[in-house]
């Protein structure tokens, strides 16, 4: 029964200081009550006001707060503490194309930590030189990347780690079970599953696929770790028509699947206008839309970036290789020094960063 009482008060509260009533005012105590004793602790079991609100709505159908997704759903989203209306991602979370660099130039695989704490000083010099107090981020992996997460953790970035077994196809993660994963992440560090997925799957493939899913995102729930899945169409299948990534993001919503965020390929408008709506429909709540790279040419992202200057859920980029790959490449085969990779990718990262801008000049 810890934190009947306060929360009893904080219902109270808000109806009598708003002049609602005594009536209104213990309908408010009482709920905030039932739902703060159906949930481990105290302070963070209490309900914002959307969730109460959504509570009282439904009080009758509700047996089980501690059992509904919805209130679950809105517990987790409407306590945010930060907030995010642009960003400007690094991604360096590579594993397997930058184990293949360090083959091709002969060198050791333990070279590649040393690489990613370089790349980790390239973006914060840039984010330093573009003003991007509260819009930059990484993505950074636990593989080669740890020493660089460790540098940036608490520094007030957006950071984002993957799970997903390099090419995996059906999906499987890289460190086993995510529960035993995430005991051990800092609360600030983002979930990213990369899924390569198509609606014309096999039946088992899908199967396969959404268990794994489904379990990540519950896992999530559990932990209290905000989610971003990447969604990709496969390579293998040429059959890739831009409309299939809103038909999988309402297969993913149909299964109860709402991540915090999405990462997506450059669209179109008229996809972007029709994934939005969905998103709105679904998960009002979602944080929003990343744009990826995919070692794309900077003309490419930079019309991507203009396709989606008027698609609201689109936040930023979250961009790697077109940023990294070549001057990585050099520096592992010994034709950079460390401060030319530096300055090398922090310009590559400033120019995305300036594409961006273009696109979307009033942020």
């Amino acid at each position: 029964m810890l934190g009947a009482g306060d929360a009893f008060m904080s219902g109270l509260l808000r109806g009598w200081l708003n002049d609602e009533g005594w009536e209104q005012a213990c309908r408010y105590a009482n709920a905030c009550g039932a739902l703060v004793v159906s949930r481990h602790g105290c302070a963070p079991a209490m309900p914002t006001k959307e969730e109460l609100d959504d509570f009282l709505g439904r009080d009758n159908d509700v047996k089980r707060p501690d059992l509904d997704a919805r209130l679950n759903h809105l517990h987790r989203v409407t306590t945010r503490k930060q907030q995010w209306q642009e960003l400007n991602v690094f991604a360096f979370d590579h594993r397997k194309q930058l184990a293949d660099m360090a083959h091709e130039a002969g060198v050791d695989e333990s070279r590649i930590p040393q690489l990613k704490t370089l790349l980790l000083k390239a973006a914060e010099s840039a984010a330093t030189e573009a003003g991007l107090d509260h819009r930059s981020g990484i993505l950074a992996d636990t593989t080669y990347g740890q020493t660089a997460l460790n540098a940036i953790t608490g520094k007030g970035w957006w950071i984002g780690r993957p799970i997903e077994l390099p090419s995996s196809r059906p999906l499987r993660l890289e460190h086993g079970n995510i529960g035993s994963q995430l005991i051990d992440w800092p609360q600030e560090h983002v979930v990213k599953c990369l899924v390569f997925y198509h609606p014309h799957d096999s039946a088992e493939m899908r199967q396969q696929q959404d268990e794994l899913i489904l379990d990540v995102w519950r896992g999530c729930n559990k932990s209290g770790h905000e989610l971003l899945l990447e969604v990709i169409l496969p390579e293998d299948n040429p059959d890739h028509q831009p409309s299939y990534y809103h038909d999988m993001l309402s297969h993913f919503y149909s299964l109860g699947i709402q991540p915090d965020w999405w990462k997506l390929p450059p669209l179109p408008l008229e996809n972007w206008q029709a994934i939005g709506q969905l998103i709105e429909q679904q998960d009002p709540h979602c944080r929003g839309i990343l744009l990826l790279g995919l070692d794309a040419p900077e003309e490419k992202l930079k019309a991507g970036f203009a396709a989606a200057a008027q698609a609201p859920w689109v936040k930023g980029f979250a961009v790697g290789r077109t940023i990294f790959s070549q001057p990585s490449r050099q520096w592992l085969q010994g034709e950079l020094d460390d401060q030319s990779l530096i300055n090398q990718v922090k310009n590559n990262y400033l120019r995305l960063i300036g594409y961006w801008r273009e696109a979307r000049p009033s942020q």
